[in-house]
């Protein structure tokens, strides 16, 4: 994997040599910008306005606006010496329980891995979170921005979390003070609920567009066409309670495509005491009907 950033794992007087690798990647397709008479690329050029010349990189840098066109200078010396006192270490402040964290904080997860040295204080404080249960509020420092982190035991090793602080959170503006759900309601919502709960299973769960995109990029370059399926139109909420009912029934619905009933279940027992059928429901009624 590649190392995006390498440092320690500070706690105590415990100091654990690491490095840092980008955990997750993004498999959604990335289009180009083309010429529509040429199918040529298109080029962006960073241009002056007030000289009316091509800007090259080298003449580039970075100002922050604390009135409007005014400009503070900052170059890349200036950062570069307030960063490196705490560019070389993720230090822990606290140990919580992950419970209390709402996932809204979190923003990017990095995977840990030790450098050949800190292989045992690595496996030490990976084995000591697990046991205890709890993982790392930390800080660290990359590329001229202070992050705070979750820091937590994941599979043989650490994962890190990047955080959004407190002040990066917007307010949520919302007020149901005079929204009043029934009795009745809140049951069936519930019972809708848990229906649907499931073990949480990762490979359950598709990007069924991307699938689309990939498979209609696959046949424009087959010379093929591609029609989109139209999807059905969704009806009309006129009722909270029968939407809850009709989303029910339409959940048990599929349930029962998917599992016998227990009737069928106690019918493909045989005198013998054997194991159920592992035929289908509708399969298990056609060998039945062969056998009549």
């Amino acid at each position: 994997m590649h190392t995006l950033w390498k440092g320690s794992i500070s706690f105590g007087l415990v100091n654990v040599p690491i490095k840092m690798h980008a955990a997750t990647e993004s498999q959604e397709f990335h289009f180009n910008y083309l010429h529509k008479t040429c199918h040529n690329r298109v080029h962006y050029l960073k241009t002056c306005p007030h000289c009316d010349i091509e800007v090259k990189p080298e003449e580039i840098v970075k100002g922050y606006e604390y009135e409007k066109d005014q400009y503070v200078i900052l170059d890349e010396q200036d950062l570069a010496e307030i960063e490196r006192p705490m560019s070389q270490s993720i230090d822990i402040l606290n140990f919580i329980d992950l419970k209390e964290i709402d996932p809204i904080y979190f923003q990017k997860s990095y995977y840990l891995s030790p450098e050949e040295t800190a292989q045992k204080a690595y496996r030490l404080l990976s084995q000591a979170m697990i046991e205890t249960g709890k993982v790392a509020i930390a800080r660290f420092t990359m590329r001229s921005k202070q992050y705070l982190a979750c820091l937590r035991a994941y599979e043989e090793g650490l994962v890190l979390e990047t955080m959004y602080y407190p002040d990066e959170i917007r307010q949520f503006d919302v007020n149901l003070a005079k929204v009043i759900s029934t009795d009745t309601e809140i049951a069936l919502a519930r019972q809708l609920i848990e229906s649907l709960a499931v073990p949480f299973e990762p490979d359950r769960y598709r990007d069924e567009l991307r699938e689309q995109v990939k498979e209609m990029i696959e046949r424009k370059i087959a010379g093929e066409t591609y029609k989109v399926t139209a999807a059905p139109e969704p009806g009309k909420v006129v009722d909270l309670m029968e939407a809850l009912r009709s989303s029910l029934a339409a959940t048990e619905h599929e349930k029962g495509k998917l599992e016998p009933s227990p009737a069928e279940a106690a019918e493909s027992v045989d005198s013998e005491g054997k194991e159920p059928s592992t035929l289908t429901p509708r399969k298990r009624k056609t060998k039945r009907a062969k056998g009549a």
